[in-house]
């Protein structure tokens, strides 16, 4: 199978785990070139056998994915321009009614057949913080990397799938907290309340992960097939009615007053790698 040709992405095979490298300067927005090149390696990567396990990390020391791209809510054209690419780019994976292109994703992501890990020790916010939170199992570094959903502060809410999984992951009353609340969180308490499986120091991340990953893609793929189905017939995938709320909710609350808030945000300096070193105090300053 071959991936050469996803933009933001390097991806690399070995050993029955697949590397996927999250490489889109400046700050690896989810954009319409990262999110099309996800769905794309994500549709074809369901039929790879040579695939057993699936790392994603960042070539970003700082950033996983900082978040959507602020277009979303300056621009009308933005969020259906990067759905027609995303949809293009895995024509055949169909949108559920009422779902959204990430919440798409979210369950293309956690219907895969391979194990999805993630590798954080950076920044994860909004849409990036989502697509973490697709992934079966997350790890990240102690003093180094963190997680929030600060669309509250933008006027909207999480509608990538933020709702549901951050909800499916910690419980209600932590979800209402994170999501209303808008902290970054980091690794410690982001394992204390269930949104990664370990809080590691950082130098210990990357071997762990390897390990972890290697270990998985040398079982018979059989056994990783029927582990998946067994641990989700215990927990399985939340209603899509729940998906369709969030939808309409996200869309509901899109108008002039988070235009104007948005453009505010972009001034002060969101969007901008200095700016978002400091993304919470920006936001609530506004």
């Amino acid at each position: 199978m071959s991936y050469d040709d996803l933009s933001a992405l390097t991806i690399d095979v070995s050993d029955g785990v697949a590397t996927v490298t999250i490489d889109h300067p400046p700050l690896n927005l989810m954009d319409a070139v990262l999110l099309p090149s996800l769905r794309a390696f994500i549709a074809r990567v369901r039929d790879d056998a040579d695939v057993r396990a699936i790392v994603f990390e960042s070539a970003d020391p700082e950033f996983f994915i900082a978040h959507g791209d602020m277009a979303y809510l300056t621009d009308p054209d933005a969020l259906p321009a990067a759905t027609r690419a995303a949809i293009a780019a895995a024509p055949n994976a169909t949108i559920p009614d009422g779902l959204n292109i990430l919440q798409a994703m979210s369950e293309e992501v956690r219907s895969l057949p391979q194990v999805t890990i993630g590798k954080l020790s950076g920044l994860a916010r909004g849409a990036g913080n989502e697509f973490f939170m697709y992934l079966d199992m997350r790890f990240a570094a102690i003093g180094k990397s963190g997680q929030a959903q600060p669309e509250s502060l933008m006027g909207i809410l999480p509608g990538g799938g933020g709702t549901v999984n951050m909800t499916r992951l910690t419980g209600r009353a932590r979800a209402l907290e994170l999501i209303l609340g808008a902290e970054l969180v980091g690794a410690e308490l982001a394992e204390r309340y269930g949104l990664i499986n370990r809080a590691l120091p950082a130098g210990e991340l990357d071997a762990f992960v390897d390990t972890l990953a290697r270990r998985i893609a040398g079982l018979r793929p059989e056994v990783i097939t029927i582990t998946k189905a067994a641990v989700d017939a215990v927990a399985p995938p939340v209603p899509r009615a729940a998906y369709a709320v969030e939808n309409e909710g996200l869309f509901a609350a899109f108008g002039d007053e988070v235009t104007e808030l948005a453009h505010k945000l972009l001034a002060a300096g969101i969007q901008t790698r200095e700016g978002e070193r400091d993304h919470e105090r920006i936001a609530n300053s506004i």
